[in-house]
């Protein structure tokens, strides 16, 4: 059918319907995509606490009026909606058309019933988010990602009606196969065609087949065709090659339905002695675990937000993508066949059992088949899509009813797609939760920590509280042989076992069930040289995925170095903590130490890279948890700090590194991975440069040099797109950072930037990567962070220029300008 954006004019207001007489809030017109959370203030005293990251939920109502003209009458009109959190209901003009209260599922509304000809009709979404806490970190509320409407004839190609696929591969011939599903509302009998075309990426037509049909008044149809593409381009993460399938719908000659769908020409296999392979190429999958919200924007999915992370973690040496804990966007799915992006798409975090008061699982019994259905029909023809994770850390795996479960899902899964592995997502310690006290006490005698660890965090049955305080017993706690015994029929049932926090495991599993293959499919970022070790060790070992690799509003502090030494609050970070600040990449998209450090393990950067921890709290006792990085930034400016000691990391997989401050040598230390790719320096902060220089056999390698920021503090614009398209939903990135007057960055100089929009477009959000700042995304007045801050312009639905003026005290005011075509 035909596919239109379905986005402007809408309006919202807060409140959702009911039986109040009283007068409803005031309406605002907007653009989808939409989070309404975002705009919420945070409160310290609010039911979702640090799951959101002290941003409350709510009830909303959008608007739209859509006329319906009379031709329309005898057409297929469906509403898309790709994604709306949460309990969504819509009703047109008044009726009630459709329902989905999973917030991250795309679904579709029929609307023809229920509209009136040659005039306006009343689109309303109620979006019942409210019931707090419904997430375990900051979910967005309303429709905050695209709607569509889909308009065809009476006989029509169903939506996601065509799946392609590749059985057969070689270097001269492809066969491409491709299902079309025909769905006809008429009455009378029908003789068609389905004409399937496909073109290369520079439009040429290279396969075409023409296969007749009839159809019958309410009788589905399959249009199975087989295609063959002569010497394919083959997709991978490093060639990314795309072609498009048009599936057209002929009566009488004429086009009556067309689909348009891009795919890839590869194939995919596993085993345990190369693990994963694509297109006959042994893969190790570098992971990132992401979560949905896009940091400034809050949970509002636009594509260029979405691309550009997918950029942004290609960069940094990342080359898949888990989903954490949901369906991906369509928007990054889109982003990652393009780029070249591998992708684990989740479909749950929680089954049968709430992990909060009013979450998914309130509604998983009636509803999992139908969200299992909309996530694979929505991935079905990615390239980039290689694996499904059913569940993320569900106890009742550990259980015979819970694994039966699994089973069903994984045979649900297998029987819309078997052209996928399936893994589940499993974390041994929640499994044995309820048997802690029994597998603590076996290791009486060993030292056990936990001993002496509050009382009140080991009971809280907070697993990310009892795993941060249990640390130093991670691994021979998931060695425990009950771990492997309660574990053992939920990976049975699935293509590769995916182990959260479970590396301990990774290499005795070998021996104990040499059919296995595995996944870490959520890791800690302290252990990356470890896993890294292992996976490259071990063949049935195919990928790391790390805890994070973007970090994300919600659960908040989870990541924090905490000076303050009340174990009161646990892991978490109270009120303003609202990041979770674990992410080897910040939420404005700047790499941390941790990316770099990773980069280095990972044999993709051979120069060292300085990370200098912050001198004020030179030897400072602190907590961490597992999701803690040092307090480091990659900067030697710490005026204040003149003759003050001072750590210094230098990360590098050189034997050696040097470390020489404004030439003088401070020292040489050993490094590499014997040395777990890290030397740390202690030294005393002087102005000047800092200098690490690397070293295999006595001969250098590489170096970086830190300078110290001098005089003549300045604003620098640095924007992605001098160009946007006038769609209403295209964005430019605009980093603004303090630097003197050689452009180097000034860190330690934070102040107030105030920005203005003007023209053809909207300041969308406006913040730093700080993880505690009591501002908000909507103002135009924000403060730097480490020496940066991150401006978000929106495009309108007008071509024009758009002029970005950015101010601070003490520095001349700074313009840019983008063009709106």
């Amino acid at each position: 059918m035909l596919k239109t954006s379905f986005n402007d004019k809408w309006s919202f207001s807060k409140g959702a319907g009911g039986l109040s007489l009283s007068r409803s809030a005031p309406e605002v017109e907007i653009t989808l995509p939409h989070d309404a959370m975002i705009l919420e203030q945070r409160d310290p005293d609010c039911i979702n606490q640090n799951n959101t990251g002290f941003f409350p939920g709510g009830n909303y109502t959008y608007k739209k009026k859509w006329f319906a003209p009379k031709e329309y009458e005898n057409k297929n009109i469906v509403l898309e909606f790709e994604g709306v959190y949460m309990n969504a209901m819509v009703y047109i003009n008044g009726d009630f058309a459709g329902k989905c209260p999973y917030g991250y599922s795309n679904f579709y509304v029929k609307a023809n019933r229920f509209l009136k000809w040659d005039t306006d009709n009343e689109i309303k979404v109620l979006v019942k988010n409210g019931a707090e806490s419904s997430s375990r970190w900051y979910t967005g509320s309303g429709i905050y990602r695209n709607v569509n409407l889909l308009i065809g004839d009476l006989l029509h190609i169903k939506e996601d009606g065509v799946k392609i696929t590749t059985p057969d591969i070689s270097a001269e011939q492809a066969i491409v196969e491709v299902s079309t599903f025909v769905q006809y509302d008429g009455i009378v009998t029908q003789k068609a065609y389905v004409l399937t075309e496909i073109q290369d990426e520079n439009g040429n037509l290279i396969a075409s087949d023409k296969t007749p049909v009839t159809v019958f008044s309410r009788e589905p149809v399959t249009i199975r065709q087989r295609l063959y593409v002569q010497e394919p381009k083959l997709w991978s993460v490093e060639v990314p090659n795309l072609y498009v399938c048009y599936s057209k719908l002929l009566v009488d000659g004429k086009v009556i339905d067309e689909e348009r769908n891009h795919f890839g020409i590869r194939s995919l296999s596993l085993n345990t002695r190369h693990g994963l392979r694509i297109n006959g190429e042994v893969i190790k999958l570098r992971g990132a675990c992401v979560h949905h919200d896009n940091g400034v924007i809050g949970a509002c999915t636009l594509e260029r937000a979405e691309e550009r992370r997918v950029e942004i973690l290609k960069e940094a040496g990342f080359n898949a993508i888990r989903s954490a804990h949901q369906p991906i966007s369509k928007a990054m799915l889109d982003a990652c066949d393009r780029i070249g992006m591998l992708v684990m798409d989740e479909t749950f975090d929680t089954w049968d059992s709430c992990k909060t008061d009013y979450d998914y699982g309130l509604f998983f019994e009636e509803w999992w088949e139908k969200d299992l259905q909309a996530m694979v029909e929505k991935d079905f023809n990615h390239p980039s899509v290689i694996m499904y994770s059913i569940g993320n850390e569900i106890p009742s795996v550990a259980t015979g009813n819970g694994a039966s479960l699994n089973r069903q899902m994984a045979e649900k899964l297998r029987s819309l797609d078997n052209t996928r592995f399936i893994t589940t997502s499993v974390n041994g310690w929640l499994c044995i939760m309820d048997r802690l006290g029994e597998v603590m006490a076996s290791f009486a005698g060993e030292g056990n920590k936990g001993a002496s660890a509050p009382a009140e965090q080991l009971d809280s049955n907070e697993i990310n509280t009892v795993m941060s305080t249990l640390l130093g017993k991670m691994n021979q706690i998931v060695r425990h042989e009950i771990v492997g015994e309660v574990t053992e029929e939920a990976f049975a049932a699935v293509d590769v076992a995916g182990y959260n926090y479970m590396n301990g495991r990774y290499e005795m599993d070998k021996e104990l069930y040499p059919n296995r293959v595995i996944c870490g499919t959520e890791t800690m970022p302290n252990d990356i040289d470890i896993n890294w070790r292992l996976t490259k060790a071990n063949s049935h070992i195919i990928g790391d995925f790390t805890w994070t690799g973007w970090d994300y509003l919600g659960e908040a502090g989870i990541g924090k170095i905490d000076y303050t030494l009340d174990e009161s609050k646990a892991i978490y970070g109270p009120y303003p903590w609202y990041v979770a600040y674990c992410g080897d990449i910040d939420i404005t998209g700047n790499r941390r130490p941790a990316s770099f450090y990773r980069e280095i393990v990972w044999g993709l950067r051979k120069e060292p890279y300085i990370a200098v921890q912050r001198p004020q709290h030179y030897n400072k006792k602190f907590m961490k948890s597992a999701w803690s990085w040092s307090d480091s930034i990659s900067s030697w400016t710490w005026p204040g700090s003149e003759d003050s000691a001072v750590k210094v990391e230098v990360y590098s997989d050189a034997e050696e590194v040097e470390l020489l401050l404004n030439g003088k040598s401070i020292g040489i230390a050993p490094a590499g991975e014997a040395n777990r790719f890290k030397a740390i320096f202690d030294t005393v902060y002087q102005p000047g440069e800092l200098t690490a220089v690397a070293y295999v056999n006595g001969e250098e390698t590489g170096r970086m040099v830190l300078t110290t920021a001098g005089k003549g503090l300045q604003l620098k614009l640095e924007n992605d797109h001098e160009e946007l398209q006038s769609s209403g939903a295209d964005l430019a990135y605009i980093m603004i950072a303090l630097t003197d007057e050689n452009g180097i960055l000034q860190t330690a100089a934070d102040r107030k930037v105030s920005v203005t929009v003007e023209g053809a477009g909207t300041l969308q959000g406006f913040g730093s990567a700080d993880p505690k700042s009591l501002e908000n995304f909507c103002d135009a007045e924000r403060t730097t962070f480490d020496g940066k801050v991150l401006a978000v312009v929106r495009s309108k639905s007008e071509a024009g220029a758009i002029t970005v003026t950015a101010s601070a005290e003490g520095c001349a005011t700074q313009s840019i300008t983008i063009q709106v075509l």
